[in-house]
């Protein structure tokens, strides 16, 4: 099969077009036939060699995609050939065929194209984590989402809606803010311009959000544990900014505040089955009847991955980027 491939880590230009085995799948899994996967930033550090697969996960890039089955594993219930479905990887998703275990798989929704359902799993399912799940966002409670123009924003924006939440989101340019707000952000606040603790304490009335969802890290952790209601949650996904910070203990212990480092590809199996269930669970139907979905800022055929890296990395996009497989 034909998949994206690079011999040595490096910037964009290591990647190339190659030839790669199929898959050989378990009893408990889909090969799925790639139409289209999304680029994560986690694909960048990965072409770089700072984030290599879980051990028995395929090399190749790519952390989601959407397609049709090809064949089911002899265990496997509720999937059969020709289903149109979407899959969380822990890698493997820019190349023709992949195999995944199908507690990690989701039936497409009636109406949606492939390339859109391409850019579901991996950031609907890491907000629905972090939020919901480990953060446990109260009804009517507030989030703190910072990159509000990415895949993750975007999402968290629609979830955290959807639940009957109120969202403040930062962004890098005001066309950006403007973006967010129209998808229904509560508060969009440009981080070039705007101080995002004072503006997410008075868009609270100064009692502070009950969730933060950061993945710049170091140089937002006093803001982001300001910015947080008595008894909030930090959560960490990503380190953009910087891994190492000082902050007061004192600040976390006299109001009950969480910090917690949150990853989604190192998790297992029947972790992954599970928060898939409870994703369906809660807005399966919102998803069905396409009322939250993802934003496709562009679409690009394979052979332009480097191109699309360069998009990702430069933030010139809002939304996701996808690649077209099949």
């Amino acid at each position: 099969m034909k998949a994206i491939l690079f011999d040595t880590p490096g910037d964009e230009s290591v990647l190339h077009l190659g030839e790669a085995p199929s898959p050989e799948i378990g009893p408990n899994e889909l090969r799925i036939q790639v139409a289209a996967t999304a680029v994560n930033r986690a694909d960048l550090l990965q072409r770089q060699g700072f984030y290599p697969p879980p051990p028995g996960a395929s090399e190749i890039l790519g952390l989601e995609c959407a397609g049709e089955v090809l064949e089911v594993g002899g265990d496997v219930r509720g999937f059969e050939s020709g289903d149109r479905v979407m899959a969380l990887l822990a890698g493997g998703g820019y190349a023709e065929e992949v195999a995944v275990h199908s507690g990690s798989v989701m039936a497409v929704p009636e109406g949606m194209s492939l390339e859109h359902a391409a850019a579901i799993p991996e950031v609907f399912l890491t907000v629905f984590l972090n939020v919901f799940q480990l953060a446990s966002l109260p009804p009517g409670g507030t989030a703190l989402v910072h990159g509000g123009g990415s895949g993750i924003g975007t999402a968290a924006i629609q979830l955290v809606k959807s639940a009957g939440g109120r969202v403040v989101v930062t962004a890098g340019t005001d066309p950006k803010c403007e973006r967010c707000l129209e998808l229904g952000a509560d508060v969009a606040i440009n981080y070039r311009t705007g101080n995002f603790r004072e503006e997410a304490l008075k868009a609270t009335d100064g009692r502070g959000v009950d969730v933060v969802l950061d993945s710049i890290g170091a140089p937002y952790l006093e803001d982001n544990l300001s910015s947080l209601a008595t008894d909030g949650r930090l959560v960490l996904i990503g380190l953009m900014g910087g891994a190492k910070a000082e902050v007061g203990l004192g600040t976390i212990l006299s109001r009950r505040l969480s910090v917690m480092g949150s990853t989604l590809r190192t998790r297992s199996v029947d972790q992954k089955a599970s928060i898939v269930a409870g994703f369906l669970e809660q807005f399966g139907g919102a998803l069905s009847r396409q009322e939250i979905g993802p934003v496709v800022d562009r679409v690009l055929p394979l052979v332009e991955v480097s191109a699309a890296h360069r998009i990702l990395k430069a933030s010139e996009h809002f939304g996701k980027i996808v690649l077209r497989v099949g």
